[in-house]
């Protein structure tokens, strides 16, 4: 099954969600429930759910237990995907620290840097490598993900070097576009542009309630 961007977008943050009811000892969910956690419409949760294949809708709202389960069905690979994170400065770090042990089939199994200080250590977790061994690592970890975060001016060079090692997918956190190949998956975040969308909304309130 392949679904739409959107659709996989809202699920995982739905699955985050389920997570965080069932360890407060929450069994069933209410799909109007779910969608003011997302600020969504109960038909669009109701339709991505069912869109998963998942309609066991009982009168108590939905199965959190079986609802996760089903998602990670939908989400996860079997064996799991080994994830790389190039540039370990401030932001990989935190990248990092924070993802780590989040999900038991995605595993961030290494890190390339440039700095010889950093090389040969284990930060936030992880062991870093130099640069120059990512065709070595890549092979020898199975790595099928990478998350860059290495300064705008190196981006597509890494990027490139990562996908000719095997790495298919990118999550890239820098402010250059990256145009590797069609056969690999690239998702960009932009922190500056997601701050200034959210400056332009804040904009528009602030001169809404200037004219009240």
């Amino acid at each position: 099954m392949k679904l739409p961007e959107r659709t996989v977008e809202r699920i995982s943050a739905y699955r985050r969600s389920l997570l965080n009811c069932l360890a407060e000892g929450k069994t069933h969910i209410y799909s109007h429930e779910l969608a003011q956690m997302h600020h969504n419409t109960a038909v669009q949760v109701r339709r991505d759910i069912m869109f998963i294949g998942y309609s066991s809708m009982q009168r108590k709202g939905y199965d959190v237990r079986e609802l996760i389960d089903v998602i990670g069905e939908i989400l996860d690979s079997d064996q799991g995907l080994n994830v790389a994170v190039a540039g370990i400065g401030n932001l990989g770090r935190a990248i990092t620290a924070y993802f780590m042990g989040k999900r038991s089939k995605l595993n961030i199994v290494a890190a390339f840097d440039v700095d010889p200080s950093k090389v040969n250590r284990v930060i936030s977790g992880v062991k870093c490598y130099s640069i120059s061994q990512i065709q070595e690592v890549i092979v020898d970890k199975k790595i099928s993900i990478a998350i860059i975060t290495v300064p705008a001016d190196q981006a597509r060079e890494v990027a490139e070097n990562l996908y000719l090692a095997g790495v298919s997918g990118f999550l890239n956190f820098t402010t250059v576009p990256l145009n590797v190949s069609p056969e690999v998956y690239i998702d960009e975040y932009d922190m500056i542009t997601s701050l200034e969308k959210v400056a332009y909304f804040v904009k528009l309130h602030q001169v809404r309630k200037e004219t009240v």
